[in-house]
Formats: structure tokens, sequence, C-alpha cells
């Protein structure tokens, strides 16, 4: 059975002080105080989060992969990492220096890691300039934006020209949370993560599908992380929303949110069999994609052990889910993917 982990996250080992470059703060740095240990901080000092080597050695990834018997994983860089807020042509250099070393890692191991470009969101013009590089020179099936440009839902009109180049070019679109909505009262407890993220993803559904870019773009192929956030489960509110207050919801003329249900993809990470059963039954496996958040705490650290012990899916199902989606997702095949051989001879391989 083909594993093709569709949502994963990959940064440098090292890059340059881009304080010291550009002249103003508010990036991300490493810390690497310890061997295969690294803290990202801000450059002012503030703690962010601790990462250990497989966050940005293609080689521990590997080890990883092996040992979970994960064929290949879909790399996209951490969201934090952004940085819309900085000045857009800083932001080119940065994304572009992000994607370079991306498609290294993607280049030096071609069949296990499959990479998702980021862009300078914040200037759209430069956005769609290195969305065509990221696919047409990087050779990636697509790319990663966040559920938010500096507060702008993906509904917003300056968006559209985004989109349509999208749509023209082909290139799959995967949405993931970032500076979630109601920070300022989720601090506690670790909520923005728990419930900041969840809601956040949703509002980027609905956004999407109220502000009509589903129906302004039909081929466009969006995949929203996290199961699509709390979007499914709150799917009947929202369907009823629209019928109760057609005067709210329905400005753009769009069609009832429920059939928007098979025009884009989410992943399955929900953590709960009882969940992913109902996702299923409502979306269908066509439009869900086996991912973990790698290698993040939050992920499915066991990769997609959950999954394989449904006893009530079947194989093909489960086929489909494991990599089937993603591939007809991404618009790659499965025989440039084939199961890799075991681990002493993948050694040999990565060397």
């Amino acid at each position: 059975m083909l594993k093709v982990d569709c949502h994963a996250h990959i940064l440098p080992e090292r890059w340059p002080s881009l304080k010291d470059k550009f002249g103003y703060g508010g990036f991300i740095e490493l810390d690497h105080y310890a061997p295969g240990k690294a803290r990202m901080m801000g450059d002012d000092g503030t703690f962010f989060r601790d990462i250990d080597e497989n966050c940005w050695n293609p080689l521990a990834i590997l080890r990883d992969m092996d040992a979970n018997n994960v064929d290949a994983m879909v790399l996209c860089t951490v969201p934090v990492l952004f940085s819309y807020w900085a000045q857009p042509a800083d932001a080119l250099y940065w994304t572009q220096f992000l994607n370079d070393h991306l498609a290294g890692v993607v280049g030096d191991h071609p069949r296990r890691f499959i990479g998702l470009g980021t862009l300078p969101m914040q200037d759209i013009d430069l956005a769609i300039s290195e969305m065509k590089r990221c696919v047409g020179e990087l050779g990636f099936p697509g790319i990663e934006i966040g559920t938010n440009i500096n507060g702008m839902n993906l509904d917003d009109k300056s968006l559209f020209p985004f989109w349509e180049a999208a749509e023209e070019l082909g290139a799959a679109i995967f949405v993931h949370p970032w500076e979630m909505m109601g920070s300022d009262r989720t601090k506690k407890y670790f909520q923005q993560w728990l419930v900041g993220m969840p809601a956040e993803t949703t509002l980027s559904v609905t956004s999407m599908i109220f502000g009509g870019v589903f129906d302004a773009f039909p081929k466009l192929r969006v995949m929203f992380s996290h199961a699509g956030g709390s979007f499914p489960f709150t799917l009947g509110r929202i369907s009823h929303g629209y019928h109760a207050r057609p005067d709210l919801c329905n400005v753009n003329v769009v069609h009832d949110p429920k059939e928007y249900v098979g025009r884009f993809w989410v992943d399955s990470i929900t953590h709960n069999a009882d969940a992913l059963r109902f996702l299923l039954a409502l979306m269908g496996p066509e439009k869900i994609a086996y991912g973990t958040d790698y290698p993040f705490p939050l992920g499915d650290l066991e990769h997609g052990k959950f999954i394989s012990d449904m006893q009530d899916l079947s194989p093909a199902l489960k086929d489909q889910l494991f990599a089937g989606t993603v591939l007809d997702f991404l618009g790659l095949h499965a025989k440039d993917y084939e199961p890799w051989p075991s681990s002493a001879e993948s050694d040999i391989v990565f060397e």
C-alpha cells in the first residue's frame, strides 16, 4: 500500500539574519543550542518553539518515514515563516530563499519528497510571479498559503487575480491556518492551536464559499488542512444560516454551502476514528488525504496508525486515503512514488 503524507513541514537548517539584511525586525531566527536541537526565536529574543533535527534534516525525516512505512511526503514551509507583514521586495527574497532550499531537498530525493512553495502574498503581482517560478522552474505541483493575508480573508477581491492565475497554471493550493482569529482571547491553555486553528480554517472555507471564489474559479484545486477545521462539523448550522438569513449570508448569490462539498479537499488529521468516519460520510474518500502535520506535536506522529487500525475501512478505501487522493489533488502519478525499498537498501540511496 502506497503511503504519501500530504501535510508535512520543513525549514532550512540555517539562514542569514533577516533583521540585519533588511534593517527591521519581526523575523524568526534559529538558535542551535545543542546537537539536533534548536529554538525558533523572534529576532527580539522572544521564544516561539523548540524543534528537533527532523524539522530541517532530510535524512532524519527519511529515517522517520522508513520507520513508519511512509513512501513520500509533501513538504511545505512552517507558517510562522510566511512573513506576509514584511516589505514586499524583502518577502520575495525570503520566499525565494525558502523555495530554492525546498527545491534542493526535493531534487536530492525526488521519489520521497514533493514540494509546495510559499509566496509573498502581501503583493499579488509578486505572488503570481513566484508561483509561476515554483511551478514552471522549480517543478512544484502547487503552493501553500495562509488562511488570511494580514487579516484579509480569502474572499477579498484583490486576491481574484491570484486565484485566476492559480487556476490557469493548474497549481494546487494548500491552505494552512496562521495568525488565528481570536488570538487575544486564546493565549491560555494552548487554545490558539486547540480552538483557534479549527475556527480559523473554517473561516477560510466559508469566506471562499460565500465570497464566490469557487463559483468564479471552478477548476481551482484547494485543500484545507486539519480536516477542514470545524467546517465539516458545523456545516449544518452554516447551511441553516444561509437559508435563515440570506440577506447577511448570500450577498454574492452563491449556492447552499452544502453544495460546495466536493469542490475542495481536506487532510485526514482528525486524531479520531469516529470523526474520520463522519468526514468520509460527508466528503467521500476522494476528497480526503492522509496527512500528519509532521513533525510538530499536534500532528499525527503515529503516521496514520489510527486509519490503518480502522477495521471497517476496506483496503481499497485505505489506498485512496493513503495515496490516491493526494496524488489526484496534486496531479501526480503513483508510478513515480511506488513503495520504496527496505531500510537497508534505502540507506544506500540516501547516501
